[in-house]
C-alpha cells in the first residue's frame, strides 16, 4: 500500500545495506589515514603495538558507525500529500526539505548490486529547477522495496491526474474529488457568465424596439 498523507520511512533492509556500505567505506578510509599514524611504530619494531593500535581504532570506529546508522535511520522521514512531498533527514546536521509536485520534471530509480540483495532502490527525483542547473536529483528517496508503484503514484501528480488505484484499490482519492470539484465549479461560473451574456443581449434588443 502506498502511504498517503502519513509519514513513512525506507525499508527495514535499508539498515543493513547502510551499515555495510558504511563500515566498508570507514574501513578504507581508516586504512590510508591510520596508516600514516601507525607507520612510524613499524620502524621501532613495535608491529605487534602497531597492529594493536590500529585493531583498537578501528573497532570504536565501527561502534560509532553502528550506532549513526541506527540514528540516521530513524531520522529519515518523508511525507506526500495533494499537492508537495517533504521530507527529513541527518543526525549531526538536520536537513528538510518540500518538493511541490509542479516542480518535479522525472523520477528515475537507481539500484546498485548491493541493493539488488536486499531487494530496494532509490528514486532520485528531478526538479524543474535543478535539472539544468546542477547534475544529479534534489532529493533521493533511498532504500525502497516497492520503487515502482511508488514512482507511479507521484507521477501521477506531477501529470495532474488522480493517483486512484494506487491508494485505495479503486476508490476515490481527496485529490481526484479537489479535482472534480473544481471542474464542476468552472463550468458552473462559465454557464452562469454565458446566461448573463445573454439576457444583455436580451435588454439591449429590447430596449431599440
Amino acid at each position: 500500500m502506498i502511504p498517503f498523507k502519513e509519514d513513512f520511512k525506507p525499508s527495514t533492509n535499508y539498515k543493513p545495506y547502510l551499515l555495510i556500505y558504511t563500515v566498508f567505506t570507514t574501513i578504507i578510509i581508516a586504512v590510508f589515514t591510520l596508516g600514516w599514524l601507525i607507520f612510524p611504530f613499524m620502524f621501532t619494531g613495535s608491529v605487534a603495538i602497531a597492529a594493536g593500535l590500529f585493531i583498537f581504532i578501528l573497532l570504536i570506529l565501527i561502534v560509532v558507525v553502528f550506532v549513526w546508522v541506527q540514528l540516521y535511520y530513524k531520522s529519515i522521514v518523508y511525507h506526500l500529500n495533494d499537492t508537495e512531498m517533504t521530507w527529513k533527514r541527518g543526525v549531526w546536521f538536520r536537513k528538510t526539505g518540500i518538493v511541490p509536485y509542479n516542480r518535479i520534471t522525472n523520477i528515475d530509480i537507481s539500484q546498485g548490486p548491493v541493493m539488488r540483495l536486499f531487494k530496494i532502490s532509490n528514486l532520485q527525483i528531478q526538479t524543474a529547477g535543478n535539472s539544468g542547473g546542477k547534475a544529479g536529483s534534489e532529493i533521493s528517496i533511498i532504500g525502497m522495496e516497492d520503487a515502482e508503484p511508488l514512482r507511479a503514484f507521484i507521477m501521477d501528480f506531477v501529470r495532474g491526474t488522480a493517483p486512484v488505484t494506487a491508494v485505495t484499490g479503486g476508490e476515490e482519492t481527496p485529490a481526484a474529488s479537489a479535482a472534480a470539484q473544481t471542474s464542476f465549479s468552472a463550468q458552473s461560473q462559465e454557464m452562469e457568465r454565458l446566461i448573463s451574456e445573454v439576457s444583455e443581449i436580451r435588454k439591449l434588443l429590447e430596449e431599440r424596439k
